[in-house]
């Protein structure tokens, strides 16, 4: 990560939680789109929830879409303005909940898009609810006594999913250090180049810290991240170039 942010990033004050990674994300996100000399071509999608927060600290060029309708609204963009960088952003109660339904279609039809999404196990703006990625046992404002796998099924990952569709990337990173954020970073470029290469629909998960709906304290959420995430949700890149890693 550059030791200075864009300037046209720096818009006004961020917006997020203490210790929460969207703000890491983002930033990877926008200096790639400046070091890749698409500035003036990033369309970034953004869901109502914890991501739309951005449209408040960047001064860059937003579409806010209805919850878990990021990938609809970012394909309609793509397919009318194809020039344009068009990332759709969100997190992982969004894609893999309400909006799942066109997470798999886009892969289905290996949309031209990039997409981030933000796994942290938790629905965030909304209070904390059980998400899809939730761990087992893991307590939350809708698990109180942890979530059971024998009722909800085991956590989801996407990677298991998308890795028998023909598209063109998939990865995994995470930002619970420098390291794995400069991985992170890597993987959201060649995302970006995918898309504006023509090759079709690149999808990077992100592993974030989510400490208010947690109920830890920032360390802590790093820690647990290190110790336990990490453990269920593999990081690395799955699919390049349309190939199966």
């Amino acid at each position: 990560m550059n030791l200075k942010a864009p300037e046209f990033m720096m818009n006004g004050k961020t917006s997020f939680c203490p210790g929460c990674g969207h703000g890491i994300i983002g930033r990877t996100l926008f200096e790639n789109a400046v070091e890749m000399g698409y500035e003036e071509k990033l369309i970034t999608v953004v869901d109502v929830a914890c991501c739309s927060l951005f449209m408040y600290s960047t001064d860059c060029d937003f579409v806010g879409a209805a919850h878990g309708r990021v990938l609809p609204t970012a394909i309609g963009v793509k397919r009318s303005r194809k020039d344009n960088l068009v990332v759709a952003y969100h997190g992982d109660g969004a894609a893999y909940s309400i909006g799942m339904a066109h997470t798999m279609w886009s892969a289905i039809r290996n949309e031209n898009i990039t997409v981030i999404v933000v796994n942290n196990q938790v629905f965030g703006m909304t209070g904390g609810q059980m998400a899809p990625t939730t761990l087992n046992g893991q307590k939350t404002t809708s698990t109180p006594l942890g979530r059971d796998i024998n009722l909800s099924g085991s956590p989801f990952d996407v990677t298991k999913v998308l890795k028998s569709f023909d598209i063109a990337y998939l990865a995994r990173g995470s930002v619970d250090s420098p390291a794995e954020i400069s991985k992170t970073k890597k993987y959201i470029a060649n995302g970006i180049k995918n898309q504006m290469e023509g090759k079709g629909f690149s999808l990077i998960e992100v592993l974030s810290p989510c400490p208010t709906n947690w109920n830890v304290t920032p360390l802590d959420a790093i820690k647990h991240m290190n110790e336990t995430v990490k453990n269920v949700f593999a990081l690395g890149e799955f699919i390049k170039d349309g190939v199966v890693l």
